[in-house]
């Protein structure tokens, strides 16, 4: 099937054509024609799957007739996205997509400063990309009204949830029309998420493309079992030995990903860092050069990594394996995207042997493990106690403070003292 048999436009066709692509991803081929007959959806659909346009471009289509009507524009379309990174990128789709189109749109994230949105919002706009802590300052600031708006987006719903957005979310829903058409995506469904479709959709069309909570089965994984104080220098020999050129490798926090960047540095390798303590410039220009190839590696923390978006990246390597084990599906997630295979390697310690029981468990598959000759660990080193892991609810806990943003003004004390701005 070729786009030009889902009811899309001449333009939305010609700008699909110019962006390269002829054929929809299953996703696309499942999401669009339902989205455009206007029911509610329920997706599970992994990063990597082409789920941004199957939301951006049917939408784009259903704005019709009043998008290009002269005067101030109300907001007529929502998407809400659990980072700056993601936001960006759905911004950007939109700008391609609609780039034929007389719509106009704003993206509104945390870390930058809020004048000229602002700005862009008095001005009138038809689509808002927007992460909630900052969305919920203009709302204290009065300078979004959000009671006309006719399309609500959640994307990457699951990671709201982690990330501690519900009661924000929960927010912002009662601001909006009870009359709209809602779409929420997810990469894996647990009871809380179940739970927050039940309230948010009206008679959701389900769509999946991907086996519940399992990772791209165009993603090769492997385990390498590695002393902790080895672990840098392994990866150091696997980057320069296999002669990988573009690697994400994933750390826990941020102390750990500012240290192991520079240590491959002085190592030879060329690596820029990546999480909440960034700047938005820094983060922007660190993703920049990882995609030109001027930077090799390019560490990063979970949340920091929502949003890179490069179609053909081919390794991924956790560092050090995440607590929470559906965070280990958004990672290796990275890679093996739009239809390219990927390789996904976790290098693990003695510490590290129950996080990948979990994981295991969650994707109901054993990972192969291969042993690096010279990197043997060594029998007689003693586990350290594992931390108990927070639950779907309480997943913050387990987490290292983020610090991406001060907190919004219009929280309620009940949400002001979590670490879930962005």
């Amino acid at each position: 099937m070729s786009f030009t048999k889902l009811g899309l436009s001449k333009p939305i066709l010609k700008a699909i054509q110019e962006q390269g692509y002829s054929k929809p991803t299953p996703i696309q081929k499942q999401a669009i024609p339902i989205i455009l007959s206007k029911k509610d959806v329920l997706a599970g659909a992994q990063t990597g799957t082409g789920k941004t346009a199957g939301f951006t471009l049917p939408i784009l289509e259903l704005l019709g007739e009043h998008a290009g009507s002269k005067g101030k524009r109300p907001v007529r379309v929502l998407i809400l996205t659990p980072t700056r990174e993601l936001a960006t990128q759905v911004h950007e789709s939109i700008k391609e997509y609609g780039k034929y189109l007389p719509y106009t749109s704003a993206v509104i994230f945390g870390g930058v400063g809020i004048n000229p949105q602002i700005g862009n919002l008095r001005r009138g706009v038809d689509i808002v990309v927007a992460t909630p802590g900052r969305l919920l300052d203009h709302i204290g600031r009065r300078t979004i009204n959000l009671s006309r708006v006719e399309f609500l987006v959640l994307d990457e719903a699951d990671r709201m949830l982690d990330m501690g957005f519900i009661h924000d979310i929960k927010k912002i829903l009662a601001l909006l029309p009870k009359k709209r058409q809602s779409l929420l995506f997810s990469a894996t469904f647990s009871n809380d998420i179940k739970k927050l479709a039940d309230n948010l959709l009206n008679s959701p069309k389900l769509i999946e493309v991907a086996r519940r909570n399992t990772a791209s089965e165009l993603v090769e994984q492997l385990v390498h079992p590695v002393d902790k104080a080895k672990k840098r220098a392994l990866l150091s020999h696997l980057i320069k030995k296999e002669n990988w050129k573009q690697v994400l490798v994933f750390t826990r926090t941020k102390h750990g990903a500012n240290k192991l960047s520079g240590q491959l540095e002085k190592d030879g390798i060329s690596s820029a860092a990546i999480h909440g303590n960034k700047s938005q410039g820094a983060r922007t220009r660190a993703l920049a050069d990882f995609k030109a190839g001027s930077v090799r590696v390019l560490v990063a923390t979970d949340i920091a990594a929502r949003g890179i978006d490069i179609d053909q990246l081919p390794y991924v390597v956790n560092f050090e394996l995440p607590n929470i084990s559906e965070d280990y599906i958004h990672r290796i997630g990275r890679t093996g995207r739009a239809g390219s295979e990927g390789i996904a390697v976790s290098l693990v310690c003695v510490d590290e042997l129950q996080y990948l029981k979990d994981i295991e468990k969650l994707i109901k598959s054993k990972i192969p493990s291969k042993v690096v000759e010279g990197f043997e660990p060594d029998p007689t080193i003693k586990p350290e106690p594992v931390k108990k892991k927070g639950n779907s609810r309480n997943r913050k806990r387990a987490r290292s403070p983020q610090k991406d943003n001060k907190p919004t003004t219009s929280r309620s004390p009940r949400s002001r003292g979590r670490n879930n701005k962005i």
